[in-house]
C-alpha cells in the first residue's frame, strides 16, 4: 500500500511541476518572441547601460509621443536620429501592446507572474505604463479614461511589486 501512495504522490508532484512549467513558458510580450532579424530570433533591450537609462529619460522629457496610428514619435530631431532611439521606436511600435485587450492580457499575466521580472519584461512593462499614461490624458470619453486609468494603476502596481517585492 505504501508504494502505491508514493507513486500517487510522485505523479501528483509531476503534474504540478508540469503545469507550473507550462504557465511560466507563456511570454509576457508575445510579439517579442516572434521578432526576427536576419533569420535569428532577437531580443531587443533598450537599457543595456546607465547611459541608456539617461537617454531614455531624455527622450521621454523631450516630447516622445505614441500616435493613434501606432507610431512612436520623438519630437527632438537630434535625439530621434540616434541608433538607440530607433531601437526604442522599434520596441514601442512592434513589441509593446497597443490594444486594450492586449494590455489587459499583459496585466493578467503580470498578476500571475512568480518572482521578479526579467530586464526586458520590466522595460517593456514600463514603456506600456508610459503608453497608458498618455492614453489617460488623450481619452475623449469618461468610459475610455476610466478603462485607461484602471490599466495604468494595475501596471503601476505590478512594477511596484517587482521593485519592492511587496504587494
Amino acid at each position: 500500500m505504501l508504494p502505491c501512495r508514493i507513486i500517487v504522490v510522485c505523479l501528483f508532484c509531476c503534474c504540478i511541476r508540469r503545469g507550473d512549467a507550462r504557465h511560466q513558458a507563456q511570454p509576457l510580450f508575445p510579439a517579442a518572441s516572434r521578432m526576427k532579424r536576419g533569420g535569428s530570433t532577437m531580443n531587443l533591450i533598450f537599457n543595456n547601460s546607465f547611459r541608456d537609462v539617461h537617454l531614455l529619460f531624455e527622450i521621454m522629457l523631450s516630447g516622445a509621443h505614441f500616435q493613434d496610428s501606432g507610431v512612436f514619435f520623438v519630437e527632438d530631431a537630434e535625439l530621434a536620429s540616434l541608433r538607440r532611439a530607433r531601437d526604442l521606436k522599434f520596441i514601442c511600435e512592434k513589441i509593446i501592446p497597443w490594444k486594450p485587450a492586449e494590455i489587459l492580457r499583459l496585466i493578467y499575466n503580470l498578476s500571475n507572474q512568480m518572482g521578479p521580472l526579467h530586464q526586458d519584461d520590466f522595460e517593456r512593462t514600463l514603456l506600456t505604463l508610459v503608453y497608458t499614461a498618455q492614453q489617460v490624458i488623450n481619452s475623449t470619453s469618461e468610459h475610455q479614461r476610466y478603462m485607461w486609468k484602471g490599466s495604468f494603476v494595475s501596471l503601476y502596481k505590478a512594477i511596484k511589486q517587482d521593485l519592492t517585492g511587496i504587494n
